[in-house]
């Protein structure tokens, strides 16, 4: 039998779906799950978009231009301007989800062996866009001590080798909600110029920043047009996960030449979701407000709620929709299948995404899962009782 690839091999599997299979099986017992693994909000994708989509009429579904139709680039050009980011459309590039953007930066600008370093944990599935590029990812510590803020810039530097090639960021971050101050993303400006690295900021969820807090854009960032790369998407933005739509942004015109090449290969992003992506645009702020005002209410129940439980510690996120929590068990990919293959209350129980997957290494997830708020109100404060009662009953607790 012909063997399979080196990087298929080293292709990590996704914490967030490899549960599927035990969830499926808990539901055909008649069980309900609380899937809060995974980042699918049930918030309704706006109207304006649902109601034009149903309207349009396409003789011919066709290739879009390889960066994306044109009109929907401007149109993303005044979304932009109105969070005070200055864009041209030719700086931004349409891509197949913002993990296609990714893919497409780490190709662009770094070499098979280059490092990129990022602030852990991290979204599971940046291991894996490192490993399609054939990119080493080299890991800097936050601790859930200090609400997974920044780690200290001395931390960097220490890691910076001469084949280190670029820092990224999640902000506001999944999984673990925390958003990058002002000062914070200066300090990464300074280390980025300072060694002549690209600095690549995900910043999908800037819409939810709660609290007062602004999200702060490193587009915005004096002196770093030739070393910015912001990733963004529209699945989360207008709940449209399965539209499929991101961007590359950048104003370094090397990168998008270079990205260009990976693009035409691929041919054009989906015709319908930049139709429906375009028609997002006309959101009005009302919905806006409407969602995050719905999230806040979500995290509150869930995080106040696990800060309840004895033994579990749950920083209060600022932005995005998801937490890390440190739960009293031996091992969180144990836990959380046991959750479903084991465990009922009431005849529910919940998925999560053990936090060994949003590390470069298992070992500091161990004791941690990733929770998104992403259910009506009612079924977090159900999950919340579920985890109660299951950690209490859990044969791996650990105090």
């Amino acid at each position: 039998m012909p063997s399979i690839s080196s990087k298929a091999v080293a292709m990590p599997a996704s914490p967030i779906r490899k549960l599927v299979p035990f969830a499926e099986a808990a539901k055909k017992q008649g069980r309900k799950v609380y899937h809060l693994n995974i980042g699918q909000p049930d918030i309704e994708t706006p109207e304006v978009v649902r109601t034009k989509m149903k309207e349009l009429d396409l003789k011919v579904v066709e290739y879009s231009n390889s960066d994306g139709i044109a009109a929907y680039r401007q149109g993303l050009t005044k979304y932009y301007a109105t969070k005070s980011i200055e864009l041209t459309p030719d700086q931004i590039m349409v891509t197949t989800g913002g993990s296609e953007a990714l893919v497409f930066a780490f190709m662009t600008c770094f070499n098979p062996g280059d490092e990129v370093i990022i602030p852990e944990p991290f979204y599971a599935n940046y291991n894996g866009f490192a490993v399609m590029a054939g990119v080493k990812v080299v890991p800097v510590m936050s601790s859930i001590d200090t609400g997974f803020a920044l780690p200290a810039i001395e931390a960097f530097e220490q890691l910076i080798t001469e084949r280190t090639k670029g820092i990224l960021i999640c902000n506001p971050g999944n999984p673990t909600g925390y958003l990058y101050s002002e000062h914070e993303l200066q300090q990464l400006r300074d280390i980025a110029v300072k060694h002549n690295l690209y600095l690549m900021a995900d910043e999908v969820y800037r819409e939810f920043a709660y609290d007062g807090a602004t999200p702060h854009s490193i587009m915005n960032l004096a002196g770093l047009d030739e070393h910015a790369i912001m990733i963004d998407s529209v699945s989360k933005r207008y709940s449209m996960c399965g539209a499929r739509i991101g961007a590359l942004i950048t104003r370094n015109k090397e990168v998008m030449g270079a990205a260009m090449k990976f693009a035409q290969a691929r041919l054009s992003p989906p015709t319908f979701g930049q139709m429906a992506s375009m028609y997002a645009l006309e959101t009005p702020q009302e919905y806006f407000d409407g969602v995050v005002a719905e999230y806040v209410e979500r995290r509150d129940i869930l995080i106040d709620g696990l800060n309840t439980i004895p033994g579990v510690v749950c920083p209060k996120p600022k932005g995005a929709f998801y937490c890390i929590a440190q739960l009293p068990i031996d091992d969180s990919d144990r836990f959380c299948q046991w959750m479903l293959e084991h465990f009922e209350h009431n005849n529910q129980t919940v998925m999560m995404a053990p936090a060994t997957g949003f590390y470069s290494r298992p070992e500091p997830g161990k004791q941690q899962v990733r929770l998104a708020y992403v259910l009506n109100k009612e079924s977090l404060r159900n999950a919340v009782e579920v985890l109660r009662v299951a950690l209490s009953v859990y044969p791996g607790k650990t105090n």
